[in-house]
C-alpha cells in the first residue's frame, strides 16, 4: 500500500490549492493505523490519521462523536481534545477506494505538548491524575446528551465474535481454545445482568490510555489528548484498565503486556481512592473491572488484534490471552479488597 498516494488523494479532495511539500510517517508501529506529519509549500503543518481495520461507517462516527466532544467540552477541557479538520461544518474524512485498498483518512491540527508525566509516576503523580480523570469523566457525562448516537455497544461487539467463533473456528484455534473463547464470552453477557450494567451511565471512554497519548501542564492537570483508536461511547469504567497500567508499579514500558495484575496494585487503588471523591463510584461499577478487563481481551486482543496491532504483536498478546489473561480474570481479581478501601456497599 503505497499511503503517500492515498494521502494526497485525500488532501486534493479536502484543498487542491494549497500544495504538500512533504510526507512524514511518525506513527508508533505498534498497530496497523499509520499516523502521518504534512508539511505544506508554505511552511503550515497538519497530522494525518490512515485507518484500513474495521469500518468506515464506524471510523466516521468516531470521529464525528469525538468532534461534537470537543467542540462542547467546557473549561478547562475545551481544548483538551486534538481538532479534526472540517469541510463544509463537518468533519472531513476521506475514503479511498482502489482495486483492493480500502482505507480512509482523517486530518488534525497538530496538537500542542505541554509535558508528559514521568514513566513511573510517584504518589503525588497517581493522586492528581485520579482526580482529573475523575473531572474529565464529569465533563463528559455533562455532554453526554447533547453528543451523537453511537451505533456500537459491548454486547454487540461480543455477539459478533461469538457469531465469528460458530463459523470460522480455525482462525481462532483448536477446538478447545474456541471453546475457551466461547465460555469467557458468555460469562461475560452473564455478568453484563448480574452487575446491572444496563443501569451504568454511558459517556464518551477513550480506553487506550498512556503515557505517550496525553500530556499535563506544570500543576499536572490533564491539558492534551490525541490517538484515538479504540473511542466509543461506554461506560467509564472502561477507561480504567490503561489508566491502572499508567499508574502501575513498572510504569510505562516499550514492550508490553496485558496482565490483569495492575488492577490491584495499591497504586492504583490509591489512584481510585482520589477518583472516587471528584466522581463517586459504586460497588457494581467496581466488580465490573474485571469484565471490562475480560471485554478488552476477548474484543481487542482475540477478535481485532490481527487487525489492528502489527504481525508480532498480534500473535504474541493472542497467545498471552489463552494462557495468562483469560485464565486470571476470575482468579486474580479481587472486588471486594478495592470496594472496602473506597467504603462502598
Amino acid at each position: 500500500m503505497d499511503y503517500s498516494i492515498i494521502i494526497k488523494a485525500a488532501w486534493e479532495g479536502y484543498d487542491a490549492s494549497k500544495k504538500i511539500n512533504k510526507i512524514e510517517d511518525i506513527s508508533a508501529m505498534v498497530s496497523t493505523n499509520r499516523v502521518f506529519k504534512i508539511t505544506f509549500d508554505d511552511d503550515d503543518i497538519i497530522i494525518a490519521k490512515l485507518s484500513y481495520f474495521g469500518k468506515y461507517e464506524h471510523f466516521k462516527e468516531d470521529h464525528r462523536i469525538i468532534h461534537s466532544l470537543s467542540n462542547n467540552l467546557l473549561y478547562p477541557f475545551e481544548n483538551f481534545l486534538a481538532k479534526s479538520l472540517l469541510k463544509n461544518n463537518r468533519v472531513y474524512i476521506h475514503h479511498y477506494k482502489h482495486r483492493k485498498v480500502d482505507a480512509w483518512v482523517v486530518f488534525y491540527n497538530p496538537t500542542r505538548i505541554f509535558d508528559r508525566m514521568p514513566r513511573r509516576l510517584e504518589e503525588d503523580h497517581i493522586r492528581k491524575l485520579g482526580q482529573q480523570v475523575g473531572k474529565f469523566h464529569k465533563a463528559c457525562s455533562r455532554i453526554k446528551n447533547v453528543l451523537p448516537k453511537s451505533s456500537k455497544t459491548l454486547r454487540t461487539d461480543i455477539y459478533s465474535l461469538l457469531h465469528q467463533l460458530e463459523i470460522n473456528e480455525k482462525r481462532f484455534g483448536t477446538a478447545m481454545q474456541v471453546d475457551f473463547l466461547k465460555y469467557h464470552c458468555e460469562t461475560f453477557l452473564r455478568n453484563r445482568s448480574k452487575y446491572t450494567m444496563s443501569a451504568f451511565e454511558i459517556i464518551p471512554v477513550f480506553i487506550d490510555w498512556n503515557i505517550g497519548n496525553f500530556s499535563v501542564d506544570s500543576n499536572m492537570n490533564l491539558y492534551s489528548r490525541w490517538d484515538y483508536d479504540w473511542f466509543r461511547m461506554s461506560y467509564r469504567i472502561l477507561d480504567f484498565y490503561f489508566l491502572s497500567r499508567v499508574v502501575s508499579d513498572i510504569g510505562d514500558r516499550t514492550v508490553f503486556s496485558y496482565g490483569i495484575n495492575t488492577l490491584m496494585e495499591d497504586r492504583f487503588i490509591l489512584f481510585l481512592e482520589e477518583y472516587h471523591q471528584v466522581n463517586p463510584l459504586t460497588a457494581n461499577e467496581i466488580r465490573f473491572l474485571k469484565e471490562a478487563y475480560r471485554f478488552f481481551i476477548l474484543n481487542y486482543v482475540i477478535k481485532d488484534g490481527k487487525y489492528f496491532f502489527n504481525e508480532q504483536y498480534a500473535k504474541k498478546l493472542q497467545s498471552e490471552a489463552f494462557e495468562l489473561y483469560l485464565p486470571s480474570v476470575d482468579r486474580d481479581f479481587d472486588a471486594e479488597k478495592i470496594i472496602r478501601t473506597l467504603n462502598l456497599k
